[in-house]
């Protein structure tokens, strides 16, 4: 299957794939489409690309309904999208994301697999991880040097940061590629870290959502009180168990896990309460319950 052609844009990455199109997968899918890329959407399955594309449009939808798109550049933007439930099709691609879910083994069999698909040599093989060591993801692959973390933030459309992670790998031509993109195709603001699990806004954050568990696990506070002495004493945008619920309480446990695996800090590890809301599925927004009562998604 080939994509449509488009008109180059500028800069040298103009062909890009998405592995995967849950919520993080089709917020950069979306940003990609916008800034006039040819982008591809690999999902498991034909359903699940379904799925991707009528989420993608969806968000697009609500960008044009709330004033921050018109309606052309939305239908511009889904047009050059295409989706698709075999990875086969990222094969000419020069940018590849990976943004399936936060599971070391699933990454890693992904990461061994787009080694042998992506055609060209020079193609950079990026992760969207949230914790994971990308030299683990690197070392799957015979091009460890072309394999960095782009690190994007939810909701994606919104947030305008991207953490820029290398591994000892990690060639500083590739880097200086992938921040060019994130800066000057996408628009967006790109911050460098080194590989350690958390990179720089979740070993600050996870901690932060760690201690808020914790105060409501312990009956210290509700969540309800804890979220709004964040917001109204310390100026917050939104309450620390909201945003946890925001994320996914699934997301923040598997950054604790993997935290703590590093670092061994007792600060990283995931409480009790947390653990037994992700074994119940009460993962927050995306579930329609977390520390908070949501609509059904």
């Amino acid at each position: 299957m080939s994509a449509p052609a488009y008109p180059a844009v500028p800069g040298a990455t103009r062909r890009v794939g998405i592995v995967g199109g849950g919520q993080m997968g089709a917020g950069i899918a979306e940003v990609c489409a916008r800034a006039g890329l040819d982008t591809v959407v690999a999902e498991a399955d034909a359903t699940a690309a379904r799925a991707a594309r009528e989420r993608v449009a969806v968000s697009l939808e609500r960008a044009v309904q709330r004033g921050k798109l018109d309606r052309l550049s939305a239908e511009d933007a889904l047009a050059r999208l295409l989706f698709t439930g075999d990875l086969d099709d990222l094969a000419d691609r020069q940018l590849v994301i990976e943004a399936v879910t936060e599971n070391a083994a699933a990454k890693t069999e992904i990461f061994a697999a787009l080694d042998k698909i992506v055609e060209d040599p020079g193609a950079i093989l990026a992760t969207n991880t949230s914790a994971i060591p990308v030299m683990r993801l690197g070392m799957a692959t015979r091009r460890a040097d072309h394999v960095l973390g782009l690190h994007f933030f939810n909701p994606v459309p919104v947030l305008p940061l991207v953490e820029i992670v290398t591994s000892l790998h990690t060639a500083p031509a590739v880097t200086a590629t992938a921040e060019a993109f994130v800066r000057d195709t996408l628009g967006k603001t790109p911050i460098r870290s080194q590989d350690r699990a958390g990179f720089v806004v979740n070993a600050l954050l996870i901690p932060y959502l760690l201690a808020a568990v914790r105060m409501a696990e312990s009956g210290y506070a509700d969540a309800a009180d804890i979220d709004r002495g964040m917001v109204l004493g310390c100026a917050h945008p939104m309450g620390p168990l909201e945003l946890a619920d925001l994320i996914g309480l699934d997301t923040v446990a598997a950054i604790a896990d993997s935290l703590y695996e590093e670092f061994k800090e007792p600060l990283y590890a995931p409480p009790p309460l947390l653990q037994r809301m992700v074994q119940a599925g009460l993962l927050g927004r995306k579930t329609g319950r977390g520390f908070h009562q949501y609509g059904r998604p």
